[in-house]
């Protein structure tokens, strides 16, 4: 038995990593993405990013996530738009606060809560094929 992520996790997942962690800058161990980049666009940058951002929350939505969730998730994007308002300070905060992170988070936690049988299921199903190939050797 194998537990796959539905698409709209994947999506949200790749889209995240895109947004926030897509580039490794030289020198110092910090990870950044479009949104740092995009989002040193005075206005215009933040808003494209929000809009983005925004997405990985209509996926969650499409998921079937509890309102209380979704709203948790729109509220960590408007915190990341409203961050980048505040010139040269919001850009630094930006590269650290990575809202599209956390809302993937929080996707990924209520998918396994949803589907926490099957995942230990799948889990101990592998495990036991794992152990069994290692007898085998």
């Amino acid at each position: 038995m194998e537990v796959k992520a539905p698409s709209e996790l994947l999506k949200a997942q790749k889209l995240a990593n895109l947004l926030d962690t897509a580039v490794k800058l030289p020198i110092i161990p910090i990870r950044i993405g479009l949104d740092s980049l995009i989002g040193l666009i005075p206005g215009a940058g933040d808003a494209l990013m929000l809009f983005i951002s925004l997405r990985i929350v209509w996926l969650g939505k499409s998921l079937g996530m509890p309102k209380a969730l979704i709203a948790q998730m729109i509220k960590n994007s408007v915190i990341d738009f409203a961050l980048g308002f505040i010139p040269f300070i919001g850009d630094i905060v930006d590269i650290f606060y990575k809202a599209n992170q956390k809302n993937v988070r929080v996707m990924e936690r209520w998918w396994i809560s949803q589907n926490k049988a099957n995942v230990d299921k799948a889990t101990q199903q592998a495990l036991e094929t794992w152990a069994a190939q290692q007898d085998a050797n």
